[in-house]
């Protein structure tokens, strides 16, 4: 899973830093002229797919500790393990939460303002593009903060699920049963 992560949560991070540069470069979106509206709508389908794969990237990371932790904690009532490994699971997945919903809100936020940014929109407001601005520096800060503390947590819980699966190995060897048949 570290792999995994450290490939998509790059990607996502590349993408947010790509649709920062592409709403840098344009240059005068109050012009409304076609150049400026392209660009515009560019930024904007591009932003709405690298916000989808950063949300997404935090969906696998929650699905991987729901995951793991049913797995743990199944295991552990099938061979009456002690709950260590199961609160620890659950303390490092509630670690990264905050920080996920952190992300989504400022996804949320940073896509309203960057809508109040369109001088094509009805709403305005005097300063929405420094604003949108600031917030997408911030959500990709944010996005790459959370990301590392999301990746030293999966670690943590590959070390937490190895433990239990050896402790598996070993009830199972005591007891005579192939280990192969270990699922």
């Amino acid at each position: 899973m570290n792999q995994i992560f450290l490939f998509v949560a790059s990607l996502g991070n590349v993408a947010l830093l790509v649709t920062i540069w592409l709403g840098w470069r344009i240059e005068d979106a109050s012009s409304l002229s076609e150049v400026a509206r392209q660009g515009v709508s560019f930024h904007f389908l591009f932003a709405l797919a690298t916000s989808s794969f950063v949300l997404f990237v935090h969906a696998l990371v929650l699905t991987y500790f729901m995951g793991t932790g049913r797995w743990i904690q199944e295991t552990s009532e099938a061979y009456h393990f002690d709950g260590d490994a199961r609160s620890h699971n659950m303390k490092l997945k509630y670690k990264v939460l905050p920080g996920m919903m952190l992300c989504l809100c400022l996804i949320l936020i940073t896509g309203a303002f960057g809508a109040i940014a369109d001088p094509a929109s009805n709403t305005q407001m005097e300063y929405g593009a420094t604003i949108h601005f600031t917030l997408a520096l911030s959500l990709l800060l944010a996005n790459l903060l959370v990301n590392v503390i999301q990746y030293f947590a999966i670690t943590e819980n590959s070390g937490v699920v190895d433990s239990v699966y050896q402790e598996v190995l070993k009830v199972r060897k005591e007891r005579g049963l192939d280990d192969t048949q270990v699922s």
